[in-house]
């Protein structure tokens, strides 16, 4: 657990920054499978932890205006019914975006992330009991879950 707000923010930036190479991988690139990755391609990676940034966006902005979250418990649902065919999902909308819209979420919505986490309450996130270890797991820990595939994929993209 977090002591306050800024320790963690920090700490999550400090996280992110290396998966913002991804951004340089030129189009021609972008949908390779990478072997080192789980058959991953960059624009795959992106999409996986960029769509989990999306959801803890929507969480952070039920948390600024109240101290529970609706879209947690929707998100918990539906990963304890299927958590494979929700990231199956991701990977099929994720493909169907334009390379430049990936990029544009890719470069903002970590931002949007923390921009929403610095209007919230400390209470209501990083010391709560329930949303300080969602955010830490889905974020921190997601981000080091993947450093490999990160890695693979920056290699194979030269």
């Amino acid at each position: 657990m977090y002591l306050n707000a800024l320790e963690f923010l920090e700490e999550e930036r400090d996280a992110w920054r290396p998966f913002e190479a991804l951004a340089s991988i030129p189009d021609d690139r972008l949908d390779v499978p990478v072997e080192g990755a789980h058959g991953w391609s960059a624009r795959d990676l992106i999409g996986h932890v960029v769509a989990w940034q999306e959801w803890a966006v929507e969480i952070a902005k039920d948390l600024a205006i109240g101290a529970t979250s609706a879209t947690l418990a929707r998100m918990d649902a539906e990963w304890d019914a299927d958590g494979d065919a929700m990231n199956d999902e991701i990977t099929r909308r994720w493909r169907e975006l334009p390379a430049d819209e990936v990029r544009r979420r890719l470069q903002t919505v970590p931002g949007e992330l923390r921009g929403y986490l610095t209007v919230v309450p400390e209470t209501r996130w990083v010391k709560h009991p329930v949303f300080g270890p969602f955010f830490e797991e889905e974020l921190l820990d997601h981000y080091a879950d993947h450093v490999v595939d990160l890695k693979g994929i920056l290699e194979a993209a030269g």
